[in-house]
């Protein structure tokens, strides 16, 4: 599941059908149940995700410090030479081979798409958990709009 089904999913689910406040009501637990679901599933992806790029990580640190033998290299599919006939940098210009590393980069995108997902989602949690004041505020405008 992606971050745009989960948005289509909650632009249904999120709409309050102001002549059934009732039935509204009566369906928020259906959907706090709904979306914990996919909350819990999305951390839990997103935490294998965590462990993918801290591995990868480690591996391009050990690559980039010339630590792999080249069986290794030739199992992840990497260049001999990281530096392309460079000389090997400083280890403190390391960081800068480290933040143009496509693979980082990838781990890096998956890991914050990653990040976001759960953010949504923690978000329409909050607002279903919430809704029951929405739901008093129609209510109680209503009221005032009618006199009482």
């Amino acid at each position: 599941m992606d971050i745009q089904e989960i948005l289509e999913m909650w632009e249904v689910d999120g709409v309050i059908d102001q002549f059934k406040l009732d039935d509204t009501t009566i369906k928020n637990a259906t959907l706090h149940s709904k979306y914990l679901s996919l909350i819990t599933v999305a951390k839990l992806k997103k935490k294998t995700i965590q462990q993918s790029y801290d591995n990868l990580l480690k591996d391009k640190w050990l690559y980039y410090n010339g630590k792999l033998s080249q069986a290794q290299i030739d199992a992840f599919g990497w260049e001999y030479d990281p530096f392309n006939g460079l000389n090997k940098p400083l280890k403190g210009d390391l960081n800068h081979w480290y933040n143009s590393d496509k693979d980082i980069q990838e781990a890096q995108l998956k890991l914050e798409y990653q990040a976001v997902m759960v953010e949504t989602l923690k978000e329409i949690l909050d607002t279903i958990r919430w809704r029951h004041q929405t739901i008093g505020n129609i209510i109680n405008w209503r009221k005032f709009e009618a006199g009482t």
